[in-house]
């Protein structure tokens, strides 16, 4: 049996608590809850993909016990469930290599793990982590009603002109949209946390993974259609389903923008106007209708891509 190191003990403590830092200084900041949120994961991202598990690991643990004694148990686990496990788990995932000799490549060189596995799974795990937080509030149509009832109230306290008009359509599309922007939105968030500390990391020189070239590697995985789709069909079922569904279409829509956008950086290398069309993408993606075309480039360009790269000495990656 392996001894514990202390030093990566003490790297994962360290990196927990800075974890907890962050999550509270978004309880105290409402207008950047999202992004302080999102970077609380950013600690547990670098020593995963610098230090292994068992520093991902400790700092998991130590941020859920911090924030259980100074908090509560149940914002220890929302914050666990809904931040921490997710970045901790595709930090692990990142970090996993095996001989390429054995899925048909060369014997010479390393396969690690894909970069579309990565994302479909940071989608079901944001997926699972909405519809605990869901279950958790009471999400459903009485709610949303409630909400709507006391943001039409004080509209019309502010301005006594305002006439409230068709509040049952507004609540009924909001009980399907809030799902879909919330997953949608975390998804973003936590692959952008994954993606600043792969460039941490890989700047400190140390990282387990070698660098990947994101516009040709990053895709969804082929079967992540199929449950896209049944979310889709879900949200016309109505009831648990629908909202379970709704989420689904927000995390995997997001993980086909991802691709997508990544898709069209491949597609404009070398041309002229790269530059401008990547940023008129980019400002027309924040409308409904041009995000969608993004998306179903995505959907069309499904990969499996494997980075191979020569072994070094001193490689950490997990068997």
């Amino acid at each position: 049996m392996k001894k514990l190191d202390g030093k990566l003990l003490l790297i994962g403590f360290l990196a927990g608590v800075t974890a907890v830092f962050l999550v509270m200084a978004a309880s105290g900041q409402p207008s950047l809850s999202a992004l302080f949120y999102a970077a609380s994961a950013l600690p547990v991202l670098i020593v995963g993909l610098r230090w292994g598990n068992v520093a991902t690991i400790t700092a998991i643990v130590t941020a859920a016990v911090i924030g259980a004694v100074a908090v509560s148990p149940l914002f220890s686990v929302a914050m666990a469930i809904f931040t921490l496990l997710p970045a901790g788990w595709i930090a692990h995932l990142a970090s996993l290599a095996r001989p390429a000799g054995e899925i048909g490549g060369p014997d010479h060189l390393l396969a690690w793990y894909p970069l579309s596995d990565i994302l479909m799974h940071l989608c079901a795990l944001v997926t699972l982590g909405c519809v605990f937080l869901g279950a958790m509030i009471g999400y459903d149509a009485e709610l949303v009603g409630t909400m709507v009832d006391a943001m039409m109230q004080a509209l019309q306290n502010e301005q006594p002109g305002f006439a409230m008009q068709q509040t049952a359509s507004l609540k009924s599309s909001l009980l399907l949209t809030l799902p879909i922007v919330q997953g949608a939105m975390w998804v973003l968030l936590l692959f952008t946390a994954y993606y600043i500390a792969t460039r941490i990391v890989s700047a400190s020189g140390h990282g387990l993974r070698p660098r990947e070239d994101i516009p040709s590697a990053l895709r969804m995985n082929r079967n992540t259609p199929f449950i896209f789709l049944i979310g889709l069909i879900a949200c016309f079922i109505g009831g648990i389903p629908a909202l379970v569904g709704a989420t689904v279409c927000g995390t995997f829509g997001a993980g086909f923008l991802l691709s997508g956008f990544a898709s069209l950086h491949q597609r404009t290398r070398g041309r002229e106007w790269r530059v401008p069309a990547l940023i008129l993408a980019y400002m027309a993606a924040a409308m409904t209708l041009p995000a969608i075309f993004i998306v179903i480039l995505g959907l069309i360009d499904t990969r499996r891509t494997v980075a191979l790269t020569p072994p070094r000495q001193g490689d950490g990656q997990n068997p």
